[in-house]
């Protein structure tokens, strides 16, 4: 093995697979270190064992729609949550496989085990030192445990431990209720689980315009029991765990934890870097170069805490690569804020958020109550909310609760990205009958703010009946 690496790259999840292929195109001088699980967070217990669970619950959940779609016998199928579990499973695995490829091949070049710094160019792992021109920490992250509720043993789960499970039981509480706890909470709901949820703040899924926060928490109620506003105590009792909030005392058999994620951080040595720590914990750096202050190092994905989101993190592996390579850093423009929610209805946001809007900002809003393509597809609940700029009607952010919500906040982000006004998206084809008319009669209630000429066709109005529009 090399005495002295070119780059040193510490985490194996999406951050460190990002940086590890751009860096494999200038050296092969470089030396992969990660603890713990290869196959990286999202396709091990995150986004897409989630999104397997999701699916298998809302195809048993669209059962209870076939009645009224004039199918029958839909009182005869039932969720075998073992089996579900274990097709959870299964393509877990299959996307785990994937993943393992890209480390696979690194042979001598890849190390398990516990990386410690013990300076800018320097990793000890289990007392032997490598060395290195430039090194990337890309950690990652993992849930928050409060302390005092690890007494409760196996009855606590996170999404660590969820998709582990053999068979679950007939009462769960949901602790957080961000987009994490959310996805989970109406999967289990919909698989026929009693779902208490709680969180201490009344904002549900990361939501910050409260016209959608209402909106979707009265849609979600339909499905579980919501508590918020209050903080949360857990409690052993006998065999089950009480779950105290206020007045409000409930039973359950198990607790899913969803309050957060905290990087890995603990053992890296940071204070060998030489730099100022954060109350936290983490050092100084530029998101936009993910520069530790002027060193040699580079922090990437969700240990930096800047956007933990799977993309986010891709692309700064790359940011981390090509500057780790280069003379001079070089300052990435970031993309488009950008966040999906994967429940019914779906919560998405994008751009600017209503906490973050000038107060003059232009806002229009839609719901989908009565919006034809909805209705026809037993879909019709939930609200959008677009915002543009006053001064010339550039679009700058929109979050919503609606149906096919993560499709549509896509052609937002391209009309944000390239600074498109709300006249110009108007003059895009929409076709008859879909969803997206939804967003063109938000986009429509921006323009009665802000008229344009009449010979442009973003001025075509609705028919104001609900067949047409």
């Amino acid at each position: 093995m090399a005495a002295h690496w070119d780059v040193i790259i510490i985490g194996a999840g999406t951050a460190g697979l990002a940086a590890l292929r751009e860096v494999s195109k200038q050296t092969d001088k470089v030396l992969m270190i990660n603890a713990g699980a290869y196959g990286t967070t999202c396709a091990r217990v995150g986004c897409m064992p989630s999104k397997v669970l999701i699916e298998s619950a809302r195809a048993f959940h669209d059962c209870i729609k076939l009645q009224a779609f004039g199918i029958r016998g839909s009182h005869s199928i039932a969720a075998d949550i073992p089996a579900v579990l274990q097709h959870v499973r299964d393509l877990r695995d299959h996307f785990v496989s994937g993943t393992l490829q890209a480390t696979d091949r690194l042979n001598e070049r890849s190390i398990t085990g516990r990386a410690r710094l013990t300076g800018p160019d320097s990793v000890e792992v289990e007392g032997r030192t490598y060395h290195a021109d430039r090194i990337i920490i890309a950690t990652g992250s993992r849930p928050v445990l409060p302390a005092p509720w690890k007494e409760l043993g196996d009855r606590l789960l996170t999404t660590d431990t969820l998709f582990e499970q053999e068979t679950l039981p007939d009462r769960i509480a949901v602790i957080g209720l961000g987009p994490v706890g959310l996805e989970m909470a109406q999967a289990l709901a919909y698989l026929g689980i009693r779902v208490y949820a709680f969180d201490k703040t009344e904002k549900l899924a990361g939501l910050s315009d409260p016209q959608v926060n209402d909106t979707l928490r009265e849609a979600l109620e339909k499905d579980f029991t919501i508590h918020t506003g209050e903080d949360v105590n857990l409690r052993s009792h006998g065999q089950s765990v009480l779950v105290e909030a206020g007045e409000i005392t409930v039973e359950v058999d198990k607790v899913l934890v969803a309050v957060g994620r905290k990087p890995n951080i603990d053992s890296l040595n940071l204070e060998s870097l030489g730099v100022a720590l954060d109350d936290r914990g983490m050092p100084p750096f530029d998101p936009a170069t993910t520069q530790i202050a002027n060193l040699p190092v580079f922090i990437a994905g969700d240990v930096n805490q800047h956007a933990p989101i799977l993309h986010e993190a891709a692309d700064e592996g790359y940011i981390a690569a090509h500057n780790a390579l280069a003379n001079q850093p070089t300052a990435f423009p970031r993309r488009t804020p950008l966040g999906i929610v994967f429940i019914e209805p779906g919560v998405a946001f994008v751009g600017q958020r209503f906490a973050e809007l000038d107060k003059d900002a232009l806002i229009g809003d839609a719901s989908f109550v009565k919006q034809g393509r909805a209705v026809a597809a037993q879909r019709n609940e939930g609200l959008m909310r677009i915002y543009a700029r006053r001064k010339d009607a550039v679009l700058v952010g929109a979050e919503m609760c609606v149906p096919a919500a993560e499709h549509m906040v896509h052609l937002l982000g391209l009309a944000i990205s390239e600074g498109l006004t709300v006249h110009q998206v108007l003059r895009m084809p929409f076709y008859h009958p879909v969803l997206e008319e939804g967003l063109r009669k938000a986009l429509r209630e921006i323009v009665k703010q802000v008229p344009c000429d009449d010979a442009d066709l973003a001025q075509c109005g609705e028919f104001r009946i609900q067949a047409l529009d």
